[in-house]
């Protein structure tokens, strides 16, 4: 009654024992495309990981950066506008992880919350009332007057270019882990099973169990059973090709790095061009948003600080030196992984499973 293994001369095997013997191919093909899997996992992974960690630090270090302008030249807003530079840098953060927002919503968002703060705080100081009503007609008014000038959209030109390599970067990897996971667990059919009993355990029917199957013919029986993950070989290499394109994309002008330290100086420039036209944008605020409340003693709009330049930029981004080395690791590494798919089999034949330096082996029928 044996279904797989017939054969003319007395067996050992049972039919129970043929179904044990598919059990057993199943549960080692998975293994032995999971080892194949493991190191080019273990590289993406790693990857994923390393750019998420030095991504977190340069969001930090810019964050900082930033919120030191503040600080240093616009003590008066310093306290209140840590909330916008917080948000504005969590709202970069969510769009590189794939978040569905925009850069220009955040960069936008964040003038739109810091222009009450420059009107009370720097254009007239002497601004008591600032109710929710007054602040909100700040905050909408800034999108018709446009205080900051073209220093706002350039902000969102500079940061777009920059942070879309980077969100495209991400999603990618975790595409290639995905797709990883998928082949691993990608189900035999029944033919394949029997094929694969048939090469591997039916000379044990017949007491050979020493005896391997011969590489053309485990090399066909490998064919036929990943034909489907063998198909991924022409997606696969365009996937490479595109994470090629994005790593250096990366590494081009549009520096990630560049962008963020940035942001610091573009928001100074801005506010200082709200600053220079401030008797414009106060008479225009007026008309829109009524008059509000002043203090008896007005202090001097004059208060134009210029920043000091930070030397610390320049010692932060050769620290990232070595994240441009791991990109460049990594591609050479995926590179060499182009023909993953296409040789699957072969490497699936490799090793212990045949039988390489003898002059005998089975044929699926006898040993040849």
């Amino acid at each position: 009654d044996l279904q797989i293994c017939q054969h003319r001369a007395p067996t050992c095997c049972t039919k129970k024992m043929e179904e044990s013997y598919q059990a057993a191919v199943r549960r080692e093909r998975t293994q032995s495309i999971q080892a194949l899997n493991f190191e080019l996992k273990y590289m993406i992974v790693g990857h994923i990981t390393t750019f998420q960690e030095a991504f977190e630090s340069l969001l930090r270090f810019a964050e900082n950066h930033t919120s030191s302008l503040f600080e240093t030249a616009y003590r008066p807003m310093a306290k209140e506008a840590a909330e916008p530079v917080k948000e504005l840098f969590t709202d970069i953060s969510l769009y590189i992880l794939g978040a569905e927002t925009t850069v220009e919503s955040a960069v936008l968002r964040f003038f739109d919350s810091l222009f009450p703060l420059v009107y009370s705080r720097l254009i007239n100081p002497g601004i008591t009332d600032l109710s929710e009503d007054y602040t909100e007609c700040l905050r909408l008014t800034r999108q018709d007057i446009n205080p900051f000038g073209r220093y706002s959209k350039n902000m969102v030109t500079e940061l777009s270019k920059s942070l879309w390599a980077s969100r495209m970067l991400s999603q990618a990897l975790s595409l290639g882990i995905e797709v990883i996971n998928t082949t691993e667990h990608a189900a035999l059919t029944k033919e394949c099973s029997k094929a694969l009993v048939k090469m591997q355990y039916c000379p044990h029917c017949q007491g050979l169990t020493l005896i391997r199957p011969c590489i053309g013919y485990c090399l066909n029986v490998m064919r036929g059973c990943l034909a489907s993950v063998s198909e991924l070989d022409a997606q696969w290499r365009e996937y490479i090709s595109t994470l090629e394109y994005l790593t250096n994309e990366m590494a081009a002008s549009h520096d990630l790095e560049i962008a963020l330290t940035g942001i610091r100086n573009s928001i100074n420039e801005a506010i200082l061009h709200a600053q220079l036209n401030g008797p414009q944008l106060s008479a225009t605020v007026d008309k829109v948003c009524g008059q509000p409340k002043q203090q008896e003693e007005n202090l001097s709009s004059d208060s134009i600080v210029q920043v000091k330049e930070v030397t610390e930029t320049q010692t932060f981004v050769m620290a990232h030196a070595s994240l441009s080395n791991k990109r460049r690791e990594f591609i050479n590494y995926m590179k060499r992984s182009r023909t993953f798919y296409a040789s699957i089999a072969e490497r699936l034949c490799d090793g212990d499973l045949v039988m390489r330096d003898s002059s005998t082996c089975w044929n699926g029928e006898d040993v040849v």
